[in-house]
């Protein structure tokens, strides 16, 4: 009850693990918590064929839960890995918006099979 309901939701889910472990309600590796992300990811499915949008949504929150789990129980920080991740996408993305610019066609003029094609350049490059 002491962990604050207006921390950041990633930072409080991993509060709430932390603090269900200390009294053994936690798996001992990971791989318990990749099956249940598997999991989550068929209800998730589930609700995406039914069309309820509140399904959905509550779904997609016990998937990201799930993450935050294996992200603890790998010792990695959830919060740094997704920063991490919105830096590689913004520089992946940024050279698609370069290679777009350069040329002499609109956004519109590709198909997403030729913006993936930069996208896997960006990742040959290191970006």
């Amino acid at each position: 009850d002491d962990i604050p309901a207006a921390l950041p939701a990633l930072n409080r889910a991993d509060k709430l693990q932390k603090r269900a472990a200390q009294v053994g309600f936690d798996w001992g590796d990971p791989l318990p918590v990749l099956d249940k992300i598997e999991e989550e990811i068929a209800e998730l499915r589930e609700a995406i064929a039914s069309g309820d949008k509140l399904e959905m949504e509550h779904e997609l929150g016990d998937l990201l839960f799930a993450q935050v789990n294996l992200a603890r129980h790998l010792q990695i920080n959830p919060e740094t890995a997704l920063r991490y991740t919105n830096q590689k996408f913004s520089n992946r993305f940024g050279y698609i918006e370069d290679q777009v610019l350069a040329s002499d066609k609109n956004w519109q003029e590709y198909s997403l099979d030729e913006l993936d094609y930069w996208w896997d350049e960006a990742k040959k490059k290191g970006l």
